[in-house]
């Protein structure tokens, strides 16, 4: 047997003017992305901003439906758009927030397993590492490097693409 540890370093920030102007921007916009989202169940918005390599920023909401798996989560939202509309482009980075009436959100919301699945699948198609803000409003900010740190084991088949294993 062999004993493997798996640890992952990320930046905390106190709040959004410890950020650089670039990333400082893209949480903003993660926040204006919060006004598209149809959440009228769970009445929980999320909002995220991707930004391409190319300096364009493509924004992503949760959309919710009566008949609940029917419904995206904001980041499948927005990189979803990204496949169909800009399918060679290369994401950077990405910020992610979420907003409530219903309590007060005292931490970064990170992602459901779904979307780290679909973002290391992003990360995986274009061969290099996208950086991943989860932003609370008025609140902690984290930054971390890569998905690859957020899901060390994502599901890949390589038989499924034709590639020899």
């Amino acid at each position: 047997m062999k004993s493997v540890n798996l640890n992952i370093s990320f930046e905390k920030y106190d709040g959004i003017e410890e950020l650089d102007e670039q990333d400082r921007a893209l949480c903003q916009l993660a926040e204006q992305a919060l006004t598209g989202s149809y959440s009228p169940y769970s009445k929980f918005k999320v909002g995220t901003a991707i930004r391409l390599a190319s300096g364009e920023t493509v924004l992503g909401s949760n959309q919710e439906n009566l008949a609940y798996p029917s419904g995206l989560c904001a980041e499948r939202v927005a990189l979803f758009t990204i496949g169909a509309t800009y399918p060679k482009a290369t994401i950077e980075r990405m910020a992610i927030t979420a907003q409530t009436d219903a309590f007060e959100i005292l931490q970064p919301v990170t992602s459901c397993g779904g979307c780290l699945q679909v973002m290391a699948e992003f990360e995986r198609k274009q061969n290099s590492s996208i950086a991943v803000i989860f932003y609370c409003l008025n609140g902690e900010i984290m930054k971390i490097p890569s998905v690859q740190s957020l899901l060390p084991f994502a599901f890949v088949e390589d038989r499924l693409t034709g590639a020899k294993a």
